[in-house]
């Protein structure tokens, strides 16, 4: 998860596309610590990467989190989003038993999701605000 300010091509574009994405937890439970965050940080990695696209930075608090993700313009982002949430949704609660009792439907995630172009502020105060969460012990 390099600091990436530079511009990608592809085979008829250039691009530097960043989108600032929020996934909060259905019923808004604190269950996320630490372990469980790490855990989302690989799970989207592979994800973002499957999409030929880059998980820059990613952390979040008990009850939700943050991602900054550089993607292709042929990516479309809500293609992403139900991706991310839903193969994160489906491996975290595999790999944690206590989140699959606080939730009987098996989702994890909230049905919204916040999505904002980082065009406007520098990626580097996104990704600095994403890094000062307060990620649960």
């Amino acid at each position: 998860m390099g600091d990436n300010q530079e511009i990608r091509t592809g085979r008829h574009c250039a691009f530097n596309m960043h989108v600032h994405l929020v996934f909060v937890t259905k019923y808004r439970r604190q269950v996320l610590d630490r372990d469980a965050i790490d855990q989302l940080r690989d799970i989207f990695t592979k994800v973002c990467s499957d999409f030929g696209a880059e998980l820059v930075e990613v952390d979040g608090e008990d009850d939700h989190v943050h991602l900054l993700v550089e993607y292709q313009p042929k990516v479309a982002v809500s293609a992403l989003v139900n991706s991310l949430k839903g193969v994160s949704s489906r491996l975290l609660r595999k790999a944690r038993p206590d989140l699959r009792a606080r939730y009987f439907k098996g989702t994890l995630w909230s049905p919204s999701y916040f999505a904002a172009s980082c065009g406007g502020a520098p990626i580097s105060i996104v990704r600095q605000y994403i890094e000062q969460q307060r990620t649960p012990e």
